[in-house]
């Protein structure tokens, strides 16, 4: 069996467990304002942070700003490393927009440490290169947030090892969060870059539980031998393809949460993550 799987891992010198807890799915439908219960989505978050969960993602554009509030008002921003994301904004019609204009993200990231009620930001984001502006223009915005102290650590999200490796020649990258999982393996030469770097990965849609059907044999069976869901072998298998991976799932759910996090203790054996890797 895996027996050296780290627990945890180093964020600017802070040590997070690598099982954290995406607070998208806090806020509304189709991720637009607020839960129909806000009382039920604050629960969520605490139970987070009270069953061990130390590393919590949201984004400035997931409500928009309901994530983050939601986020503050449940008390957690000071028991967890917070990271946080800016550079996308949503229309009336739920549309994802790419923004990275310098003046913006300042002033959005200005809004989001008022929305968490801190200091500076944990680990802030870059959400999608904007095509509209030079990549570099983007991430040098957020080297000045740091150098400013408004931001302790930098990370990116939608970007390819080019531009990953552009960006580390403007300021030290902390993380990267990409599209991957179990099923979705696109972006595994950033995941690669990122293990040889030493950089954190925060793979978003971590279970893709509707794809998983497409998989279920091998999946069911290595479930089956750990009296597991196949939800928690999805995330046992991100936590043992690198110990750089920092999965992040979400739920609205303390059920769900609660299984999710159980995922952290369910070891795959080398032959369980080679079948998956190749079946997958």
């Amino acid at each position: 069996m895996v027996t050296n799987q780290s627990d945890t891992f180093d964020i600017g010198g802070e040590s997070v467990h690598r099982l954290g807890f995406g607070a998208m799915r806090l806020c509304g439908e189709n991720i637009i304002l607020g839960p129909e219960d806000e009382d039920a989505a604050l629960e969520v978050a605490r139970e987070a942070v009270d069953i061990g969960v130390d590393f919590i993602d949201t984004a400035d554009s997931y409500g928009p700003g309901t994530s983050e509030r939601l986020l503050r008002e449940a008390g957690v921003v000071d028991d967890a490393f917070v990271a946080t994301k800016g550079g996308l904004l949503r229309n009336h019609d739920g549309d994802w927009l790419p923004m990275g204009d310098p003046d913006y993200l300042r002033n959005a990231a200005l809004a989001s440490i008022d929305r968490l009620g801190v200091d500076s930001i944990d680990l802030y984001q870059l959400h999608r290169p904007d095509p509209d502006t030079a990549f570099e223009e983007s991430v040098s915005a957020l080297a000045e947030l740091k150098d400013d102290g408004l931001v302790d650590n930098v990370g990116l999200s939608n970007v390819s090892v080019e531009q990953l490796e552009t960006a580390r020649d403007l300021v030290e990258i902390s993380t990267v969060q990409n599209h991957y999982n179990l099923i979705n393996r696109e972006h595994e030469d950033v995941l690669d870059a990122c293990e040889s770097a030493g950089i954190g990965f925060i793979p978003y849609f971590p279970i893709r539980a509707g794809d998983l059907d497409e998989k279920a044999a091998a999946i069911d069976d290595v479930a089956e031998a750990h009296e597991a869901s196949r939800y928690q072998v999805a995330l046992a298998w991100l936590l043992g393809r690198s110990d750089v991976t920092l999965p992040i799932p979400g739920t609205s759910s303390i059920e769900h949460l609660r299984e999710n996090v159980a995922a952290s203790q369910l070891r795959l054996s080398d032959d369980e993550l080679v079948r998956l890797s190749e079946y997958a």
